[in-house]
């Protein structure tokens, strides 16, 4: 069944499996034709500042031969918490090219976060050193470096760096631009980041041993399918498989292309397609506030993207934003989306925008690379689906309970296999025994469908099944039924506990008004009109037994509905 891939017989012309042999190489050697074949073709923009691949180049350099200066070697740790800014592209590139681990850190994390995640990857004995914002710097990380020991050397910036001289000066005059004050700390090298241009050497990197296709390239920390973060393990050939995979489906040529990617790089949702933009040698406008609708239309204004890149909730505020619609978007062939799911009526709005048949829907994880399967660019498009499985890779649907693969066109969780699956979790060998089978086989904790041409519709997370009365509620499904009512913004569905039936829940909404609606200021009548709704248009077990009106959704770092937030808010209310 699943085993045949009778879905490769739907992909593009031109789309097969490649030789296992095209991804037995490096990132780092990926990426070399960029530098030396497009030196002067802009690699990124940043607050009206671009920087070429000639100018990244030599920065890049001078970021390796920096760790090199500090003792760092192959297989240390080069830990990233920024936003979208230069200061990360120049670190990425540069520490990989010093065989270092790149290990994203969200701006966001608390004191307690980033110690755990600090500590997690200097479990291993390897030197750590910390990128981060001024700001960060002073807030946090000063009340947390007595406790990682690792942390060995710290490169603090500010997020104006590469500004002009006049803008920093008026940015900080006017504090629209945060800062923070850089102090000593005892035991530990900390350094402003513009030294390193000073200072260090701009010739080739002074790398301690060649890099290979197994050493590691990325810790990147997930929640995984269980339990707390954990840091999935990717190495070069994990990388550089899902890249030239996806590369290989878009069929993008290199140089003269651009983009505008709203995703964050210390996420791998966002990183991937830096990856991509570096090795294509495509100029990449980065985005430091991606809920800043108003300057992504600049962005798409000035540099006429061929992509538009975004999770759905992004991609709503941009379709909630008048100006975004008055823009020419012409030149955009294609908008992608993914990590979260998009309602149909979402998806038929935003193409009413920018044009029938250019959303491109992809599904993956950061234990996977993270892309696995997506919407084929020229093929059969199906709105409310994710496409295929790429080439290469093997997918089935199995059930979780058993493990038994399910018939087509049934609900289980998606289980995948190829060149892309992560080596495992970060010193957390039951954890990874427990994610990845004896075959090989990646177990997602996502509930998928797929029809019988091969294409996958994503129902839930299996955490986010809600159990009632023995029937199982797949909270996304519900939610693209009732996200077409005329008054719903947002909506997310949990589970609350059923006092009267131990082990069975029942259903919750959680509901964000669109800001035009009618019934935005009556909440009874609302609520009433949102419950006839959905028993008009959902089995009964699925009707939600509580409504609560929210002022704002909780998103996740990425743009996702954060419903752990959601949960813990139920959990105080039991």
């Amino acid at each position: 069944m699943y085993g045949s891939r009778f879905w490769t017989k739907n992909y593009d012309e031109g789309v097969g499996d490649l030789p296992d042999a095209t991804w037995e190489t490096t990132y780092t050697k990926s990426i070399r034709r960029s530098f030396e074949d497009y030196p002067r073709e802009i690699a990124y923009e940043f607050l009206g500042v671009e920087c070429t691949y000639g100018e990244l180049e030599t920065r890049s350099n001078q970021f390796a031969n920096t760790l090199a200066d500090h003792g760092f070697t192959k297989g240390d740790i080069v830990a990233l918490s920024l936003p979208n800014t230069p200061q990360f592209v120049i670190s990425f590139v540069g520490a990989l090219k010093a065989g270092c681990v790149i290990s994203g850190l969200s701006p966001l994390l608390t004191e307690e976060q980033m110690k755990y995640q600090l500590n997690d990857l200097g479990s291993g004995e390897k030197k750590i050193c910390l990128v981060t914002l001024d700001i960060i710097f002073e807030k946090r990380f000063t009340k947390i470096a007595s406790e990682v020991p690792r942390v060995k050397l710290v490169l603090v910036s500010n997020i104006a760096c590469f500004l002009p001289r006049i803008k920093q000066v008026l940015g900080k005059a006017l504090k629209r631009i945060p800062s923070g004050v850089v102090t000593p700390v005892a035991g530990t090298t900390v350094r402003q980041f513009k030294e390193v241009f000073k200072s260090a050497l701009k010739g080739i990197p002074r790398a301690s041993a060649d890099i290979t296709p197994d050493d590691v390239a990325l810790i990147m920390y997930t929640g995984g399918t269980t339990g707390s973060s954990k840091g999935a393990v990717i190495t070069h050939r994990n990388l550089v498989a899902d890249m030239l995979l996806v590369s290989h489906w878009i069929k993008w040529k290199p140089a003269g292309g651009n983009a505008v990617c709203g995703l964050p790089f210390f996420h791998l949702g966002g990183l991937c397609f830096l990856i991509q933009a570096i090795y294509l040698g495509w100029a990449l406008p980065l985005i430091p506030d991606p809920r800043n609708v108003k300057h992504i239309c600049e962005l798409v204004k000035k540099y006429k993207p061929k992509a538009l890149l975004n999770v759905p909730a992004l991609f709503q505020m941009l379709l909630n934003y008048p100006k975004f619609k008055e823009l020419d978007l012409s030149c955009i062939d294609n908008c992608f989306s993914g990590a979260a799911p998009f309602p149909i009526e979402s998806q038929e709005a935003l193409e009413a925008t920018v044009g029938k048949g250019k959303l491109i829907e992809l599904y993956g994880m950061t234990e996977l690379s993270p892309v696995v399967t997506m919407t084929p660019m020229r093929g059969k498009k199906k709105l409310g689906t994710v496409g295929m499985p790429l080439p290469n890779e093997d997918l089935k649907i199995v059930d979780p309970e058993t493990g038994k693969e399910v018939p087509i066109g049934e609900a289980g969780e998606i289980c995948a296999r190829g060149p892309m699956v992560m080596q495992g979790y970060y010193n957390k060998p039951d954890e990874t025994a427990h994610a990845i089978d004896a075959d090989g086989y990646m177990h997602t904790g996502d509930v998928g469908i797929m029809d019988d041409e091969g294409y996958v519709r994503i129902i839930d997370r299996t955490k986010d099944m809600i159990s009632v009365g023995g029937y199982k509620v797949f909270s996304a499904k519900v939610e693209s039924v009732l996200s077409k009512h005329p008054a719903v913004d947002l909506i997310a569905l949990v589970g609350v506990p059923n006092p009267e039936r131990p082990g069975s829940e029942h259903v919750k909404a959680f509901l964000q008004v669109r800001p035009d609606s009618p019934l935005k200021n009556d909440p009874t009548a609302l609520k009433e009109n949102i419950e006839k709704y959905a028993r008009e248009h959902c089995a009964s077990y699925e009707v939600p037994k509580f409504i609560e009106i929210i002022d704002q959704m909780p998103l996740t770092l990425v743009g996702k509905v954060d419903k752990k937030t959601l949960r813990a808010r139920v959990k105080k209310e039991v």
